[in-house]
């Protein structure tokens, strides 16, 4: 019996061809599969990391980031990339096509929106030790 692995995280998206190429250009990932209305991406070969697989969702709903009243289409995931430079990476992201969240819970993480709504966090190895030392 072969031990479980996560191997795949899929995203909703209105367009599930233009979410994949966001994450292609932020992660550096390469196309491993598509479909009319499916892409998987993943790391080079040789690199880690988790592939991410994208699904047109006709009706898609955008969720919201901090939820703020009933009914909100509640955030469910959130995906965490590790960086080396947080105020590069940032940059990048929005000019890749990422929106800063107006909420910044933590001054040594960045919270931001992909095209399709989805939140994720930009942090650095030095966020991860302070938070250890609290």
């Amino acid at each position: 019996m072969s031990p479980t692995r996560l191997s795949t995280v899929v995203l909703d998206a209105p367009d599930a061809h233009e979410l994949a190429a966001f994450y292609q250009l932020l992660l550096g990932y390469g196309v491993r599969a598509e479909e009319p209305h499916w892409v998987l991406i993943g790391p080079p070969p040789g690199a880690e990391g988790v592939a991410l697989a994208f699904e047109t969702e006709p009706d898609y709903v955008r969720p919201v980031w901090p939820g703020r009243r009933p009914g909100d289409q509640q955030m469910m995931l959130h995906l965490d990339v590790q960086v080396d430079d947080l105020a590069a990476e940032t940059a990048r992201a929005v000019a890749a096509g990422a929106t800063l969240a107006g909420h910044q819970p933590q001054d040594d993480v960045r919270v931001l929106f992909d095209p399709a709504g989805h939140p994720f966090c930009l942090w650095t190895e030095a966020a991860q030790e302070s938070q250890a030392g609290q």
